[in-house]
């Protein structure tokens, strides 16, 4: 699972690999829309729309939601990286990874459990299996936080955990009002979610 970030193989002579996308909207109308691979196409609650992509050439491509949809819509980025076979590959097999087992962020882990962090949350290998919010599973491999609004860093993701709306005023993530020690902690324990 990643958030705003498209994972696909490249598509290459003799070995066709393109992308079938069924899209959902769980509130308003939005749009999927990435210049470079494809037209946009909107996203409608209640319905299924589909469409395919298939990139002939590895990188990463910027695209964004293209219908108006609330007070964030300037800041629903989304990412589609293109891999190369064997790189594609080995990005699927590290996402089948369960995240380790690391004395060092027990206590992180412990208190990210005990919040209403997993309400919205899941963590393959934990009791977090919240769907309102992104999968952090491998919350470390991917580019940005809250939906491209920023680089996903230690520092960024600690400013993002402690106040949310100081980065994405309106965001639907509240700020939990953890004290300095929980917020280290939880932040190390995320930290390790590659």
């Amino acid at each position: 699972m990643t958030a705003n970030e498209l994972h696909v193989p490249v598509s290459v002579p003799g070995k066709r690999r393109p992308t079938f996308l069924k899209l959902e909207s769980a509130d308003v109308v939005h749009s999927f829309w990435v210049p470079q691979l494809a037209g946009k196409t909107d996203v409608i609650p209640n319905r299924q729309n589909q469409m395919w992509i298939e990139p002939t050439q590895a990188g990463t491509y910027v695209g964004n939601c293209a219908e108006y949809c609330g007070t964030q819509h300037a800041h629903m980025m989304l990412r589609v990286i293109v891999h190369t076979n064997e790189e594609f590959e080995k990005w699927v097999a590290e996402q089948k990874q369960t995240p380790p087992d690391d004395p060092q962020v027990r206590a992180g882990r412990a208190v990210f459990l005990s919040t209403s962090c997993v309400n919205c949350h899941a963590v393959q290998g934990t009791t977090a299996q919240g769907s309102f919010g992104p999968d952090l599973t491998h919350l470390m491999s991917r580019e940005t936080l809250g939906s491209g609004t920023i680089a996903n860093s230690q520092e960024n993701l600690k400013t993002w955990v402690h106040d949310p709306q100081r980065i994405k005023p309106g965001a639907l993530m509240p700020d939990m009002q953890l004290t300095e020690n929980e917020l280290n902690q939880i932040v190390a324990y995320l930290l390790t979610l590659k």
